[in-house]
């Protein structure tokens, strides 16, 4: 859970900044805090990119681009500003997922650095369904609070992930994070729930229901496709996170 102490929030935050977002942020100074515990901050590195990409498709709107090109805008300051981490990570799991018939191989391919058919597909889909939803919004105060939700709540459930599964292999990324504490995954799991709040009580409801669903459904798909979570798994579970609260929020915000 979020530290009582100032100064190690301030770590966590930066921590989580520097390994999810490409921010210039210095976050040597880590308090005694350990990555894991750091991880309720995951939801906080969402909003940061959440207001990259707000910022951008404002910036297009006031320009009087249409509002296709202002949500594709958008979407790819969202990518730029988090590395496309998460992007990467979706299509390693389609590809790995998809393309191998052992353990072994699946998570070989998803080592591999190149993409193939079934992640190019997953990036496409990935990409058109998330700039689809915020043209559909097309207000621009609309669209900051469905990228807030989308991209906070997206990453929220990624620390009770680290926390509920085990690692699909002893080394990478989501592995060297370690043991996340239930403390830490539940503040994570609360911000993301503050997020959704402003799209208004039916849309949280259905946007919360909808990530639960996913979260169980790409849990038991990584147990029996892979034995656990790997960084990729994550990648995809944040995305999925992305495409479907940006959906419940295109059904109940579009401009009319």
């Amino acid at each position: 859970m979020p530290p009582a102490d100032a100064r190690a929030i301030r770590a966590d935050i930066l921590a989580c900044l520097a390994f999810y977002t490409r921010f210039p942020v210095d976050a040597g100074d880590a308090a005694g805090r350990s990555f894991a515990a750091a991880q309720w901050a995951a939801p906080v590195a969402g909003l940061a990119v959440a207001l990259c990409g707000a910022a951008v498709f404002a910036l297009a709107a006031l320009l009087s681009l249409p509002a296709q090109l202002s949500a594709l805008l958008a979407v790819a300051a969202t990518m730029l500003a988090s590395g496309a981490l998460h992007e990467d990570g979706l299509s390693d799991t389609a590809d790995g997922f998809g393309g191998g018939r052992s353990r072994e191989r699946k998570l070989e391919i998803m080592r591999d650095s190149r993409i193939g058919s079934y992640g190019a597909a997953a990036l496409v889909f990935s990409v058109l369904l998330r700039a689809g939803a915020l043209a559909a919004i097309a207000a621009p105060s609309s669209v900051l609070w469905a990228l807030v939700a989308a991209q906070v709540a997206g990453r929220a459930p990624m620390p009770a992930f680290l926390h509920l599964v085990a690692p699909a292999r002893g080394d990478g990324l989501a592995a060297g994070v370690g043991a996340v504490p239930r403390a830490t995954a539940v503040a994570a799991l609360a911000l993301g729930g503050l997020a959704l709040l402003p799209l208004g009580p039916t849309a949280a409801l259905a946007a919360a229901l909808l990530l639960a669903a996913w979260f169980l459904a790409l849990r038991r798909l990584a147990e029996r496709q892979v034995g656990g979570h790997t960084g990729d798994v994550l990648g995809a579970l944040e995305q999925g996170g992305e495409i479907l609260v940006l959906l419940v929020a295109a059904s109940l915000l579009q401009h009319p």
